[in-house]
């Protein structure tokens, strides 16, 4: 039984295409939208409505030193929406959650203390 063999270059029948429409050429199409490169999150803090903070303030090493910048950024803002309290603790907030898993358990004891100290800074314990 001796075997068929084809050659490579053998044309095959062309499978039906679904469109009988041409296709657009490429350099008349629509750019598609890159990918970001950065979070949205650097965006928000960047650009936000919420604070103008102090450079550094989360590197601190001491809470009641964070939260007393929290503080002060937050009387002095003009561009805040809500009270001064509300402001400091929801971008302490939103700087841990940022963070998520990569924050060392050592700083994110030290930023849940400042969010105790911010509290007892505004009067609210």
């Amino acid at each position: 039984m001796a075997k068929t063999v084809t050659p490579r270059n053998a044309t095959r029948p062309k499978a039906a295409t679904r469109s009988t429409t041409p296709r657009t050429p490429a350099h008349s199409r629509k750019p598609t939208r890159r990918k970001a490169t950065r979070y949205w999150s650097g965006r928000v803090t960047r650009e936000s409505d919420a604070l103008d903070l102090e450079g550094g303030v989360f590197s601190l090493k001491d809470p009641k030193r964070i939260a007393a910048s929290l503080k002060r950024s937050a009387e002095r803002s003009s561009r805040r929406k809500a009270e001064p309290y509300r402001s400091a603790l929801s971008m302490l907030v939103f700087y841990i959650n940022r963070a998520g898993k990569k924050l060392p358990a050592s700083r994110r004891r030290t930023l849940e203390r400042a969010k105790g100290e911010l509290r007892r800074q505004f009067g609210r314990e």
